[in-house]
C-alpha cells in the first residue's frame, strides 16, 4: 500500500520511567502490567496501534538495570538490549529532570544510527513546567535525538504529539497485523500477567520480586460460539515457605483478596466471566532455576 507505514517502536529505558503507562496510554487499553514498584515489567509486550494509513507495534521493555547479578536480572537485560537493536524506532523514556547512569547505559544499547526520541516523562509532577527546559536543553547534547517530546503517561498529557511523532518515524511497509488485534500475545499470557500485578500491588516493597506466575490450565467452557467461562488454575512461585505464609496470609485472606483483584481484571480484558484458582508454590531459588526460568519464558 503507497504512503503506509507500519514499524516497531521499542520503549527503552531504566526501570519505574513509567514504559508500560505510556504504551497503555498509547494504546488506550490496559495491556501492560503497572505498579509503582521499580522493574515491575519481566516480558516484552507489544501493543498495535492501527489507523487508516499505519500500523505502529509499540514493544514495552524490562527496564535495563546496573545490577546484572544473578540469572533473571541478566535475562531481562538481554530481553531489553535485543528489543533495541530489533526495532525500527526507538523511544527513550526518561523521568523529568532525571538522567543518570542507568539511563545513559539504556541510550548506549541503542544503536546510534537508529531513530531514537527521547520522552521526557512524569512531567505532572513538576511544580513549575519551567524548570524543564534546562534538563531539556542538556538532554539534546546527549545524543542527535529525533526529537524530544515531554509528556504524562498518567494524565495523557502530550501523548497525541509524542504518538505523530513516533508514526512520522515509522518505515513504509505494509501492516503486520489484522487491524482489529490489539496484541500479539494470548489470554494465558495476559491472565499470568495480570495475577503478578495484584502480587506488586497487595505484598511489600521486597516479595514481588522474589514471586512469579505460571499457569497450570486455561480452558474455555463454550456456549455455542460463545465463551461462557475462562476457567483458569494458576500456580504463584516463590523461594521461601516464610514467604509463601505472607502469600497466603491468615486464614488465606491475602490471596483471595489478589486472586479477586486479578479476576475482574481478567473479566473486563477478555469481556466474560473467569474463575481463577490460585496456589502457592514453594521454589528454592527459583530466580536462579534454569528450568524454571524456561517454563516462566525468560529463556
Amino acid at each position: 500500500m503507497s504512503g503506509f507505514r507500519c514499524g516497531t517502536v521499542a520503549l527503552v529505558g531504566r526501570p519505574n520511567t513509567g514504559k508500560s503507562s505510556l504504551l497503555n496510554r498509547l494504546l488506550g487499553e490496559k495491556l501492560a502490567i503497572v505498579s509503582s514498584k521499580a522493574q515491575t515489567t519481566r516480558h516484552a509486550v507489544r501493543g498495535v496501534i492501527s489507523g487508516p494509513a499505519f500500523q505502529m507495534i509499540v514493544l514495552d521493555l524490562p527496564g535495563y538495570q546496573l545490577r546484572h547479578g544473578g540469572t533473571l536480572n541478566r535475562a531481562l537485560n538481554r530481553r531489553a538490549w535485543e528489543g533495541a537493536r530489533q526495532c525500527d524506532v526507538a523511544a527513550l523514556v526518561l523521568e523529568a529532570k532525571r538522567f543518570g547512569a542507568a539511563d545513559r547505559e539504556a541510550l548506549a544499547g541503542v544503536p546510534a544510527a537508529l531513530p531514537t526520541v527521547a520522552v521526557v516523562n512524569k512531567i505532572d509532577l513538576l511544580a513549575d513546567p519551567a524548570e524543564l527546559l534546562p534538563f531539556l536543553e542538556r538532554l539534546q547534547r546527549a545524543r542527535d535525538f529525533a526529537a524530544v517530546v515531554p509528556v504524562s503517561a498518567r494524565t495523557g498529557r502530550n501523548a497525541p504529539e509524542l504518538a505523530r511523532v513516533l508514526r512520522g518515524l515509522l518505515p513504509e511497509a505494509p501492516a503486520a497485523y489484522p487491524a482489529e488485534q490489539l496484541t500479539d500475545r494470548d489470554e494465558r499470557f495476559l491472565a499470568a500477567e495480570l495475577l503478578r500485578e495484584k502480587l506488586f500491588r497487595f505484598l511489600g516493597e521486597d516479595l514481588p520480586y522474589r514471586c512469579d506466575v505460571t499457569l497450570e490450565s486455561f480452558r474455555e467452557e463454550r456456549r455455542g460460539a460463545r465463551v461462557a467461562l475462562r476457567r483458569i488454575e494458576a500456580a504463584i512461585w516463590v523461594e521461601r515457605d516464610s514467604q509463601k505464609a505472607i502469600v497466603v496470609g491468615a486464614r488465606g485472606e491475602v490471596l483471595k483478596r489478589i486472586a479477586s483483584a486479578a479476576r475482574r481484571d481478567m473479566e473486563q480484558l477478555f469481556g466474560g466471566k473467569v474463575y481463577l484458582g490460585a496456589w502457592v508454590k514453594v521454589k528454592r531459588d527459583w530466580t536462579r532455576d534454569r528450568r524454571l526460568l524456561r517454563q516462566l519464558g525468560y529463556a
